[in-house]
């Protein structure tokens, strides 16, 4: 039986726990995503005017990809504190570094004001977005995935997964809005500068309603077990999370990495390079692309608690495997109509593929959640999740972009996703099913590090 610690909490409150984890997912991905759309549609112009078109678009998502190269830190830094002083006060500094970076960059100069000083800053700005990313998904589905019941975890899990598709969705609406009522020179001088603005605005909304929840609950008993251990036995010293995540979760992080490959890349090819793509490719409008990746995205949120719910029913990894091999068999199929230039056959590609990924991206939260013990979890599933972000979607639309510069094709770009569809394949195939899990229960693991006599290298303070 639960104990009072532990005990599920009411439904309302469950939901109150959900919604401020979704809400500020959504605004940290509204950011993030937010970047990304801006970098494939002016900040080539606005930052790296001197090069050649397709050139200036490279090193517009170098920048896009430097905020991928800062996660893995996040991870690391978040992962400790949120390990050692708990979930929900990293999930507040999460969303205000997040927020802060955003609002800057729709006040920074450009390079025909200040020069090569623009892009320094704007990727100063991107490198500190990339540190709050990476510190914001661990606690984010943590805090759920420990207040909830296990037989519906990855139901209640997957809901703060959605806040990627809705910031994308809020992201690229607000963008098509504007290019809609804009002109180019209008967008293009000052309108782009409005969503993110806007930013400020959600952070606000965000920390009102993340700072109304409680902490974990299995944390705080996993804290209190702890203080009662180290109390108990004189020279007792946990060892960093990390010390602990690579001694006796290793297998893990690299399952979760292997994982993340085919989920990570084929995201980024689906909703960022696609705006570079059908624009010199398939000679589509941006705003006609904008649009199939707006109507994409909101079929994407609505199913992404289906997949949560249907890993809830036959485990995490037969529907991480569906999404998988999903992806990887779509890939020729998506850039085939993307080809046609038809409005229809777009929203036919990118809706398919989100579907798809959709079926990775929902049993996640729980699945990565469930592997790794109480006081290294928030480390571990961060390290795992982020790292792989790094070799996955950080150079994504970068390598696709140089593969169509290179070819002038979409086949070697639907082999590269392909490819990471086979390693994660791979990854899941030799993982364990996860489902029904107790989070709250004492993990072999935990307990030796606990337990652990002190020595001069693992001393330390928080």
């Amino acid at each position: 039986m639960a104990s009072a610690a532990t005990a599920p909490p009411s439904p309302g409150n469950l939901k109150r726990i959900v919604a401020a984890s979704l809400i500020g997912t959504t605004i940290e991905w509204y950011d993030f995503f937010l970047y990304g759309s801006a970098a494939a549609l002016v900040f080539n112009k606005l930052f790296f005017p001197d090069s050649d078109p397709l050139v200036g678009t490279l090193l517009s998502f170098l920048t896009y990809a430097v905020g991928f190269a800062a996660r893995p830190l996040g991870a690391l830094v978040f992962g400790h504190y949120g390990d050692r002083l708990g979930r929900k006060k990293l999930l507040v500094l999460s969303l205000l570094l997040m927020g802060g970076a955003t609002f800057a960059i729709g006040l920074l100069p450009t390079h025909a004001t200040v020069g090569s000083a623009a892009p320094v800053l704007l990727t100063t700005l991107r490198l500190v977005q990339g540190f709050a990313l990476g510190g914001e998904w661990g606690g984010a589905v943590l805090l759920v995935s420990e207040h909830g019941d296990a037989r519906r975890r990855g139901f209640w899990a997957s809901w703060p997964q959605t806040g990627a598709p809705a910031g994308q969705l809020l992201a690229t609406g607000v963008l098509s809005l504007l290019t809609a009522v804009l002109s180019d020179d209008a967008f293009g001088s000052w309108g782009w500068r409005i969503p993110f603005l806007l930013s400020g605005v959600l952070v606000i909304v965000g920390l009102w309603i993340r700072l109304s929840v409680d902490e974990s609950p299995v944390f705080r008993e996993a804290l209190a077990q702890a203080e009662a251990r180290k109390a108990a036995q004189d020279g007792v010293a946990e060892k960093l999370p990390l010390v602990s995540v690579l001694r006796h979760h290793w297998r893990d992080v690299l399952i979760a990495m292997g994982a993340r490959m085919a989920e990570n890349i084929s995201y980024y090819v689906i909703t960022a390079f696609i705006l570079v793509y059908a624009t010199t490719a398939a000679d589509v409008s941006k705003q006609t692309a904008l649009n199939a990746v707006l109507i994409a995205s909101a079929v994407h949120f609505a199913v992404i608690p289906l997949w949560g719910a249907l890993s809830d029913r036959i485990g995490r990894r037969p529907v991480y495997l569906i999404g998988a091999v999903g992806v990887g068999l779509w890939m020729f199929p998506f850039f085939a109509l993307i080809d046609t230039s038809g409005f229809g056959s777009m929203v036919l590609a990118v809706t398919v593929g989100l579907v798809l990924h959709g079926a990775m991206y929902a049993p996640q939260a729980a699945f990565f959640s469930e592997m790794f013990a109480t006081r290294m979890r928030y480390s571990g599933a961060s390290i795992g999740a982020q790292f792989a972000s790094v070799a996955a979607g950080a150079p994504a639309p970068l390598i696709a972009t140089a593969l169509l510069d290179d070819y002038g094709s979409s086949t070697p770009i639907a082999l590269y996703v392909i490819a990471a569809a086979v390693l994660t394949v791979l990854a899941v195939l030799v993982a364990k099913e996860t489902r029904l899990r107790d989070l709250a229960a004492v993990d072999p693991a935990d307990a030796e590090e606990q337990a652990a006599p002190a020595s001069p290298a693992d001393a330390r303070t928080v």
